[in-house]
């Protein structure tokens, strides 16, 4: 998690859409960096909001934007699998080798995955509480060119980005059927995607 307090913007690390390189890039220019530990530097909405969204208050910020990047779902179920056939992770319950990418989804969409496949939701990660004023600004990660000029706008130039966080290379192929299962049990992850597409908080 990354705020800008002149720019009154905090940009949330959703893992596995490129926020990492964002943050290499950007970091520098933050007024607060939250790198550690993960349930602070991969905060969701909700946890903004209760933790952090107070201590900017206190010290007379008000009026903070939100913004966060989703991914396709397939693509940040891909991206998941990827990152767990990391050599450090053999032998681990989080380890995704001997595992083809099908049962890794047929897992997700279970209610209670195995580990390997416990990867939390984009659509949970910025839904605020009911009574919460919601996500700000909502970005593709797909669409860079985007993203990147909303930052820009707001930040200044902006550094190149650096790759970081680049899983093994593997085969994604998720058959027909396996795809229909997801989009029926993981629809919110699909209804969120489509969301940062036309939202006009994205634009």
């Amino acid at each position: 998690m990354l705020i800008f307090w002149k720019a009154q913007l905090v940009l949330l690390a959703v893992p596995k859409t490129g926020t990492t390189a964002l943050e290499g890039a950007l970091a520098p220019r933050a007024d607060l960096v939250f790198r550690n530990p993960p349930e602070l530097k991969h905060a969701p909405l909700y946890r903004f909001r209760r933790l952090v969204e107070p201590l900017l208050k206190v010290a007379g910020g008000e009026g903070f934007e939100t913004l966060a990047v989703v991914r396709e779902p397939v693509s940040w179920l891909g991206s998941w699998y990827r990152y767990r056939l990391r050599p450090e992770l053999a032998c681990t319950p989080n380890s995704t080798r001997g595992m083809s990418f099908d049962a890794f989804v047929n897992e997700y969409c279970k209610g209670r995955p195995a580990p390997a496949a416990h990867v939390g939701s984009q659509a949970k990660f910025v839904e605020d509480a009911p009574s919460g004023p919601g996500l700000t600004h909502l970005f593709r990660y797909e669409d860079q060119e985007r993203l990147l000029g909303f930052l820009a706008d707001r930040l200044g130039d902006l550094p190149p980005l650096p790759r970081r966080n680049v899983s093994p290379a593997a085969e994604i192929h998720l058959s027909p059927g396996v795809e229909k299962r997801l989009r029926m049990k993981r629809a919110a992850e699909f209804e969120l995607w489509e969301r940062a597409a036309v939202s006009p908080a994205a634009g």
